[in-house]
């Protein structure tokens, strides 16, 4: 590190609009004294840097110059721990190397938040690369995670730890919003549901969110546009839930409404969206065309499960057109599982179309993929997605 104590002491006390006499008589020394640390030719005693520092209002490593320089670190290790934990997208590409790194940068940053979030993240993320995420049927029919084989997970004990030591002292913000949103799906993966219900207890409600709570801070043009987002916000929103909901019915009344339910889902986003311009939503109504295709063609509807796969084949596309805003990529979890170029962060998805396919794996769905890929028309659509 650089010192850059006579710097900084010039310019702190510049700011604070004091002369060299006025900061020596604060400290008890000679203006002349003062006058030699500003000028680099010696250096106060270290008895005197906290004086100093409260004279000031800044911290020890501010007054040194380090701050700046510490944040910068850490910013930077954080952009590179979530740039390469965002390749390791259900496929270990570089894991191991991305959690030494994140272990590295906390043991560097012992107990800052932003590194810490960053590992815990990476070990979140790890687990399911690593081993995945396992399901099966309960005496009723229900989808329910498979919590015994999860509680194996030593990364996932790791990563709730962290997460609730973090909880403990995070502020409210987007850091504390990924921390509970990721926390609360470990407690589920690993069957401690009442943890999970107490920590999403202590969220705001609807009536409380962000976007409406914009709305309500403006009037006139301003009010309007915010609250046209909410609605766009809540739309896309319900669409997903809607999806969820069904992946959650017992798994013998599934298939009976699923069409219905799939399409009214892309209707409300189609409500909403009148103009067809569905920007980086796009995703997520071809996640839902690929979802579809698979129940009609349960239905006996062949012809229109690949009229479907087409669908979602356009909607992919066009994602890949507008996907450049890579801060929604980083914001947003509907894009979180989506391919990252290492080189640009240019989102892709239309070439993993097949393998995706049909994205949600409730019910099981390898008897209705090996009559699909049975048909002609299969080999046609995945060559058209590697176009």
């Amino acid at each position: 590190m650089q010192i850059k104590l006579s710097e900084q002491m010039r310019e702190l006390r510049r700011k604070r609009g004091s002369t060299q006499d006025e900061l020596a008589q604060a400290l008890g020394v000679t203006p002349q004294a003062v006058s030699r640390w500003e000028n680099g030719i010696c250096y106060p005693d270290m008895e005197l840097l906290p004086a100093m520092a409260n004279y000031f209002g800044v911290s020890i490593d501010e007054l040194f110059g380090y701050q700046t320089e510490r944040s910068q670190r850490i910013d930077e290790l954080a952009e590179r721990i979530r740039s390469m934990n965002c390749l390791n997208n259900g496929k270990d590409v570089c894991m191991t190397e991305c959690l030494q790194l994140a272990r590295e940068s906390a043991a560097e940053f012992p107990g800052n938040q932003t590194l810490m979030l960053c590992l815990a993240s990476v070990l979140y993320n790890a687990g399911y690369v690593r081993y995945g995420e396992y399901h099966c049927t309960d005496a009723d029919g229900y989808d329910v995670y498979a919590v015994e084989h999860h509680r194996t997970y030593d990364e996932w004990k790791e990563a709730i730890a962290l997460y609730e030591k973090l909880l403990e002292t995070l502020p409210d913000g987007s850091m504390r919003q990924q921390a509970v949103r990721e926390l609360i799906q470990l407690y589920a993966n690993t069957g401690e549901y009442d943890k999970g219900a107490a920590v999403a207890g202590t969220c705001p409600g609807l009536q409380n969110c962000r976007e409406l709570l914009l709305a309500s801070a403006y009037d006139g043009r301003q009010r309007a546009e915010c609250l046209a987002e909410a609605v766009r916000t809540m739309i896309s929103s319900a669409a997903e839930q809607m999806i969820q909901c069904l992946i959650s019915l017992p798994h013998g009344r599934v298939p009976e409404n699923a069409i219905r339910i799939i399409e009214n889902a892309i209707g409300l986003l189609r409500c909403t969206y009148p103009d067809g311009d569905y920007g980086l939503l796009h995703y997520q109504i071809a996640r839902m065309y690929l979802y579809l295709s698979e129940f009609r063609w349960r239905a006996g509807e062949h012809d229109a499960a690949f009229a479907s796969l087409d669908k979602a084949l356009d909607h992919a596309r066009a994602f890949e057109r507008c996907s450049d805003d890579t801060e929604t990529f980083h914001t947003s979890p509907l894009f979180r599982t989506l391919k990252v170029n290492p080189e640009g962060y240019s989102l892709k998805c239309v070439s993993t179309l097949p393998e995706d396919w049909p994205w949600w794996c409730v019910p099981d769905f390898h008897e209705v993929k090996a009559e699909m890929q049975a048909d002609p028309r299969w080999d046609e659509w995945v060559r058209k997605t590697k176009e």
